[in-house]
Parts: C-alpha cells; sequence; structure tokens
C-alpha cells in the first residue's frame, strides 16, 4: 500500500504544480486568474493528497503488503480479499433518489424534501440489505 499511497501524494504535488502554473497562465491572459478551473484543479490537489494520506496511514497500521515488497510472487497476494455484493438493487434506488431530491432542488421545497427522505431510506436500505433476506448471516 505504500507504493499507491506515494503514487497519490505525487500526484497531488503534480496537481498543485499545474495549479498554480494554470493559475498564472489564465492572470497573464485576462489580468484576472480564472477562477473555476483553478479552484477544480485546487480540489483535486486536496483529492489526491486527502487519498494519499489514508493508504500511507493503512499501510503503516497493517503492515508490509505483497505488493510492498519487490521479491514477491503473485501467489503472495493470493487468499480470500473482502466481500462483494453478489446483486444489489439498492445503487439503482439510491440514484433514483437522489436525481428526484435534485430534481426537488430546481422544483420546489417539498419535492426536495420528499427526495431527501427518499435518499435516506435508500441508504438505510443499502446499509443494512445483508441483515434480511437470502445472505443475512
Amino acid at each position: 500500500m505504500k507504493v499507491q499511497g506515494w503514487l497519490f501524494l505525487l500526484c497531488g504535488l503534480f496537481f498543485a504544480a499545474v495549479d498554480i502554473a494554470y493559475w498564472f497562465w489564465t492572470k497573464a491572459e485576462s489580468g484576472v486568474g480564472e477562477p473555476v478551473g483553478t479552484t477544480a484543479m485546487a480540489i483535486s490537489v486536496g483529492f489526491a493528497f486527502m487519498v494519499g494520506y489514508y493508504l500511507m496511514f493503512t499501510a503503516r497500521r497493517i503492515g508490509n503488503q505483497p505488493e510492498d515488497d519487490k521479491q514477491a510472487e503473485i501467489s503472495d497476494g493470493a487468499g480470500e480479499i473482502g466481500f462483494f455484493s453478489p446483486s444489489s438493487w439498492w445503487p439503482l434506488f439510491l440514484c433514483l433518489a437522489a436525481a428526484f431530491a435534485f430534481a426537488g432542488f430546481v422544483i420546489g421545497l417539498w419535492m426536495f424534501l420528499i427526495g431527501v427522505f427518499m435518499v435516506i431510506m435508500a441508504m438505510i436500505g443499502f446499509v443494512f440489505q445483508y441483515y434480511r433476506g437470502n445472505f443475512s448471516h
């Protein structure tokens, strides 16, 4: 995980350099820096550093993984990785509820509130889908 963490941190540094160059470039052309692109790239810097920090923190907590060892074999990474959902309808319901809420943000407060309620219910269903039915433990 250390390799992935360093890759994200280096990407964050690259995005920061590009962001600064972009700001100077747009400021030289128009006299005022272009705020939308500069802000979007600054957010990319923050996201890259956030993911890189998380990966480095997790690597320190769980120790060396097979991908950190240059002499590791492919079989060293074999075994159970985790639980992955075989099928779920909840992402569809959550996206539809979010779309309803966003449309309600434009149309009216009443529709937005109904959409927020639908999003909350879909999130509860998504989180607790394996506590009931065929896949409950």
